[in-house]
């Protein structure tokens, strides 16, 4: 019998999930640093979670889908990303979410509340894990410019921290991406 490897994995025999954090400021470049770290094992998901809701919002998306390459299969969930996980994410060897961030925003405006987020992020996580999939999860680090001059957005910045923190702690690796330069934490 002969073994034939892809890799450093068997055919057949899929790795253990590997959970890889991004995150940076805006327009930082972590998205850029995201499909990097992807490489290109198939079939590979990419998780949108953001709305076009004004056109802004859907320039920034279709800028986001044309920097992809066309082999990517690009599912947008803006909340109930850990259903779609447990059903088709073992289907993939990649799975990129871009954003945790939007994904949040999308909770909060759906009247989500933070107790309720933290579980729902558990949840994801550890549905995640089951996929046996390199997994990049891309976030928005919030908590290093001016303070919020109003309380709701000071709420929702340690809001995204705490779920910054809580992926973090479960992940694999965690990069920070600074002008496009990734520095890694863990």
């Amino acid at each position: 019998m002969r073994v034939v490897k892809e890799g450093k994995h068997r055919l057949g025999r899929r790795p253990r999930t590997r959970l890889i954090l991004v995150l940076g400021g805006a327009s930082s470049g972590k998205s850029e640093v995201a499909l990097r770290l992807a490489g290109n094992d198939h079939p590979r998901a990419f998780i949108a979670t953001g709305q076009g809701l004004d056109e802004e919002m859907a320039e920034r998306i279709a800028r986001h889908r044309a920097s992809r390459a066309p082999d990517w299969h690009t599912v947008e969930i803006p909340i109930d990303v850990e259903s779609w996980a447990a059903k088709e994410g073992p289907h993939y060897r990649t799975i990129l979410l871009d954003c945790l961030t939007l994904w949040l925003t999308n909770l909060v405006m759906a009247g989500e509340k933070d107790s309720t987020i933290q579980e729902k992020t558990a949840v994801l996580l550890r549905t995640l894990k089951q996929t046996n999939a390199r997994v990049i999860m891309v976030s928005n680090e919030l908590g290093l410019g001016l303070v919020p001059a109003d309380r709701s957005s000071r709420a929702f910045r340690d809001l995204a921290g705490r779920i910054n923190q809580q992926v973090a702690a479960k992940a694999d690796e965690v990069y920070f991406v600074v002008s496009g330069i990734p520095l890694r934490l863990k």
